[in-house]
């Protein structure tokens, strides 16, 4: 079976791992470096605690001359322009850097404030960032902001215990010129990953099967992963050698995630 190989992130023409990693769970600079070394180059900096692991990749990797292969993705959460601007220019600061390939509008479940996009569209400007992207779980939202053709991709929430992305997003972005689409929370949140909450006669899922369940749909092109470790990031770089699910294993998944979905009341 074939593996999961480099692609093109939606319109935005970056080539992207299809293995993002995220800075929020405590990771070692080492579990990054790791993961660049497989091929993983989407570097997602949101606004937790336990960002200095990547932070001291993203510099350990750009000393080495390798700053142009990485993708750096940074989000924020704030609703007012002055401030998502200074906390873009912090975190680069932070990591010695002048621009981000992505900014984005973190969390969002109806469109951003028309100023605060103004903001973020002047930022792009400035040359702070490349691109704009934008998250949140109000799935319908989607197609609508991507009309507006504002945002070059999204962040999205997809897992086997949440599979209407299928239905409300996929199927309308489409095409050469269609934003890029990378998902979040492919686990969900640990609940896929936890023995107390399988359907009878099932095993627990590996972490990277739930990762290879998000990357064998066509449509997403970078699937976000959350190590705490060096240990968790290796066991989700197995995904990348693994490749797509076979038929049996795409049911069983989604047989799993049917399960949690109705026997968990988060999101």
């Amino acid at each position: 079976m074939t593996g999961f190989s480099k692609r093109k992130l939606g319109r935005t023409g970056l080539t992207v791992g299809p293995l993002g990693v995220a800075a929020s769970y405590g990771a070692p600079a080492e579990a990054f470096e790791a993961a660049f070394e497989k091929g993983c180059n989407y570097f997602y900096l949101g606004s937790g605690r336990h960002r200095s692991g990547m932070r001291t990749a993203i510099r350990n990797l750009s000393r080495q001359g390798r700053r142009d292969n990485l993708v750096i993705a940074i989000q924020s959460y704030a609703r007012f322009g002055f401030l998502m601007e200074w906390y873009l220019k912090r975190s680069l600061r932070l990591m010695g850097l002048e621009q981000a390939e992505i900014f984005i509008l973190g969390w969002h479940n109806r469109p951003p404030a028309p100023g605060l996009v103004r903001r973020a569209q002047a930022m792009k400007a400035k040359g702070l960032c490349r691109f704009l992207a934008m998250s949140g779980h109000q799935r319908r939202l989607f197609p609508k902001m991507a009309a507006d053709g504002v945002f070059d991709l999204f962040h999205v929430r997809y897992n086997p215990a949440h599979r209407g992305a299928e239905n409300d997003i996929f199927p309308h972005l489409t095409g050469d010129d269609r934003p890029g689409i990378v998902s979040y929370t492919a686990t969900r949140w640990g609940q896929l990953l936890n023995p107390k909450k399988m359907p009878p006669g099932d095993s627990v899922p590996a972490s990277s099967d739930c990762y290879r369940f998000v990357l064998s749909n066509p449509a997403v092109d970078v699937c976000m992963c959350g190590p705490k470790n060096l240990e968790q990031m290796r066991a989700a770089l197995k995904a990348l050698e693994l490749g797509p699910l076979d038929e049996a294993d795409m049911e069983r998944m989604q047989r799993i995630g049917d399960y949690v979905h109705s026997h968990t009341r988060r999101f």
